[in-house]
C-alpha cells in the first residue's frame, strides 16, 4: 500500500524503465530467499537515499533508483560474497554482450 508519509516509499509514478521495477523486484527475490532481512534492506536504501540528499541530489526517480541500485551493490557485497571487483566485472561483461548483440536477439553472457 502506498504510504505518502513514508520516506521509502518510492515517488509517484513509480516507475519510468522496466529495470526499475526489475531492481526492486530483485531485493524482494533476496530478502525472500534470506540473503538479508527487510529491515536491512530499508535500513542500507536510507542510507543510500540520505547519501544522495548530502551530495545535494534532487528528488527524482533517477535519483531515488540510483540509491536503490547502490542498496543491492552494497547488500550483494556484504551478504551474498560479491565483491566490488566482481560486481564491476560482470557489469563490463554485461555490457559488451549488450553492444555485441544484434537489434532484437537475446543479449546472452560468454561462458
Amino acid at each position: 500500500m502506498f504510504q505518502p508519509d513514508d520516506p521509502l516509499t518510492p515517488p509517484i509514478p513509480v516507475f519510468d524503465e522496466p529495470w526499475q521495477a526489475q531492481a526492486l523486484a530483485l531485493a524482494d527475490s533476496m530478502v525472500r530467499a534470506g540473503h538479508f532481512t527487510a529491515a536491512e534492506w530499508a535500513e542500507t536504501l536510507g542510507r543510500a537515499l540520505q547519501k544522495a540528499d548530502a551530495r545535494g541530489e534532487p528528488d527524482t526517480l533517477a535519483t531515488y533508483y540510483g540509491a536503490v541500485i547502490s542498496a543491492l551493490e552494497a547488500l550483494s557485497e556484504a551478504r551474498v560474497g560479491i565483491t566490488g571487483d566482481e560486481r564491476d566485472q560482470r557489469r563490463a561483461d554485461w555490457e559488451a554482450a549488450y553492444r555485441r548483440t544484434p537489434h532484437g536477439q537475446p543479449v546472452v553472457l560468454d561462458q
